[in-house]
């Protein structure tokens, strides 16, 4: 699964998703429990435009996930359309990484 992480520094998460140009992309194996990181992408973003959620969405397209310090609700709706999970989280990359890897491992082993 790839997930894409909002981050303008590759350290810390701290972007909110519509204003996201500085995306870094990781790929989690479930199988092997392993993330590895693919490639950092930009976006350019307009400072001054609103909801900008296309341009971001259409650079992760690969993604089915997106971890991110926030997003409003017209980018839930965007990411929803294209099928893109986001997620909001704090952190280190490292932290958000991995809290989001353990909540898959989690949910694999919950019996409904």
């Amino acid at each position: 699964m790839r997930i894409a992480i909002a981050s303008s520094n590759g350290e810390d998460l701290n972007l909110h998703f519509g204003k996201a140009s500085s995306l870094y992309v990781y790929e989690y194996n479930e199988e092997s429990d392993e993330t590895k990181f693919i490639e950092h992408r930009t976006v350019e973003i307009d400072a001054d435009t609103k909801h900008q959620n296309p341009k971001i969405i259409k650079a992760i397209g690969d993604c089915e996930v997106a971890i991110c310090q926030q997003f409003g609700p017209k980018a839930a709706i965007y990411a929803e359309d294209a099928g893109l999970k986001l997620i909001k989280d704090e952190g280190t990359v490292e932290e958000v990484l991995k809290n989001y890897t353990e909540h898959v491992k989690f949910m694999k082993n919950v019996k409904i």
